[in-house]
């Protein structure tokens, strides 16, 4: 369903977390497409399912504290269940209902491949077009792979790109524009050979086709999918979702107790994490996925088109330690259940107060989304995968709270070597502050300034200046703090000077967090 998130990574839950943790997933060989289909499930066993989501969310929404849930299912083309639990904002008394404007992270990947699903249907382009048909501009490190790379390829994270490439540029605070355009400076892996997940990547993709149908990707998505689909509560752009009166805002958990958190504006990516919607839009918009892009006897999304998106195009995750291998389509984690059944999923979250995750395994004719406003904790996972074991099986056949939770663990957990870490006894000094002072150039970040401020150290980094107080750790090595969308609180980097240079730990995941004076 979901992904073996990166330490540190926030935005992430794509890469197919129920494949790499769990047996819920499976492999395409060809023994596996040998076998013969599933038959159907019992009523009486969905019926029980359905009936046991009451307990099964109240029971999640005890163990947690997590503020606020919404959850739908549909079956075929109707939605058989959808209801809200706890509250929008803690302390408000707001309750949460099924109208409930959500943040829904990475389920935006899933929501927007149907958009570009629906662009292949008319023609406007195909999924093997060049980025660069409608994106002259976008450029990566290796002119070849500029040239050749299309929408499949970043729509299956198979660029080359670097594991969420520019997703640190944007809690800088730059530009959907200027990210996509640093993207260039980005060492890649083997083109077509790897699979790495990026948001904006998959972003750049979405601009391309938006620029194919001459409007933006939020006007092209409202009018191609939201629009048809009726989804009147649904979104592209922030400024939407900010101003429904029915929304719910995000939280983390501090000290062992849940409160708002500093929130996410994920426009400058919002193809790939942007949307906000209600789970009884949700349910519409899985009603035509499980109707093959048809809702209400009405063609909405071309079933070729749609059909690719939902086929394993890329593995993204080996099998191992009992676990099968995982794979990607086009914005879906796409592999077999337990019980031998195709599915398709996809998760979303934001370390600053969001997790999301659907499931449809349309043999059963079903499909499950559950919206939460905490960051993720696996929540939203473990009660689809209950819902499902309990529709397969007829009981809840794994441990899945534990294993989610583990999974996740990584995700909101600080970051940097010196964390928890006691400082030296004995540091060494550092030398006069005039020697690390300086404007240092980054051409993936950007500039730098370092200056004396009152005797301390301070560091301003990005295009509206952040100001982070360096503290000295040792010799001509400083630390700064962060709290962002990428960096959960506690979050430690080292600042390390070295002659005309400084390498700032927190930027340099991917070699390219040097700055020369």
């Amino acid at each position: 369903m979901f992904g073996t998130p990166s330490q540190g990574r926030r935005r992430f839950l794509g890469a197919t977390l129920c494949g790499a943790l769990a047996s819920c997933g499976g492999s395409d060989s060809d023994a596996d497409a040998a076998q013969p289909a599933p038959g159907p499930v019992p009523d009486k066993q969905v019926n029980d399912a359905i009936a046991q989501l009451d307990k099964l969310a109240a029971d999640l929404m005890t163990s947690s504290g997590l503020p606020g849930m919404a959850v739908a299912v549909v079956r075929v083309d109707q939605t058989v269940y959808a209801k809200g639990f706890g509250t929008r904002l803690v302390g408000s008394g707001t309750a949460v209902d099924a109208d409930t404007v959500f943040q829904l992270a990475s389920v935006s990947k899933s929501v927007g491949s149907c958009v570009v699903a629906q662009q292949v249907g008319t023609g406007s382009v195909a999924w093997n077009t060049p980025v660069r048909a409608h994106l002259p501009w976008f450029t990566l490190s290796d002119a070849e792979v500029s040239q050749e790379v299309t929408v499949a390829d970043l729509y299956s994270h198979q660029s080359g790109l670097p594991d969420h490439a520019g997703d640190r540029l944007e809690d800088l605070g730059y530009s959907q524009t200027e990210v996509l355009q640093r993207l260039r400076y980005l060492p890649l892996h083997p083109f077509r050979n790897s699979y790495f997940y990026t948001n904006f990547g998959l972003t750049a993709a979405a601009v391309s086709v938006a620029q194919a149908a001459g409007v933006d990707w939020a006007t092209l998505s409202e009018r191609v999918l939201y629009q048809p689909l009726g989804m009147s509560s649904t979104s592209s752009r922030y400024a939407d979702f900010a101003a429904r009166s029915n929304r719910a805002l995000g939280h983390v958990r501090l000290n062992g107790k849940w409160v708002q958190g500093i929130g996410s504006m994920p426009d400058a990516q919002s193809p790939a994490g942007g949307v906000s919607s209600s789970v009884n839009d949700m349910a519409k918009w899985l009603a035509m996925m499980l109707g093959k892009g048809v809702y209400k006897g009405k063609r909405i999304v071309d079933a070729t088109a749609l059909s690719a998106a939902i086929t394993a195009q890329v593995q993204s995750a080996p099998p191992g330690a009992g676990r099968p291998a995982s794979f990607y389509g086009y914005g879906f984690n796409v592999g077999t259940t337990a019980a031998g059944r195709a599915m398709f999923s996809h998760s979303g979250g934001f370390g600053a107060g969001a997790a999301t995750n659907f499931v449809a395994v349309p043999s059963t004719g079903l499909a499950i989304v559950t919206l939460t406003n905490g960051y993720p904790i696996g929540v939203a996972e473990t009660l689809n995968a209950q819902f499902f074991d309990l529709v397969q099986f007829g009981s809840i056949q794994r441990d899945w709270g534990t294993l989610f939770a583990n999974g996740l663990a990584s995700v909101i957990t600080p970051e940097g070597s010196l964390v928890g870490v006691s400082p030296p006894a004995a540091p060494l000094p550092a030398r006069a502050l005039s020697a690390y002072t300086g404007t240092y150039r980054n051409d993936y970040h950007g500039p730098i300034q370092v200056a004396d401020q009152g005797g301390s150290l301070v560091l301003s980094i990005g295009p509206i200046p952040m100001k982070l107080p360096l503290t000295h750790w040792d010799g001509d090595v400083f630390t700064f703090t962060l709290v962002n969308e990428n960096a959960a609180p506690g979050t430690i980097s080292k600042a390390s000077f070295l002659s005309d240079r400084v390498t700032l730990e927190y930027y340099d995941e991917d070699g390219v967090g040097t700055f020369i004076r």
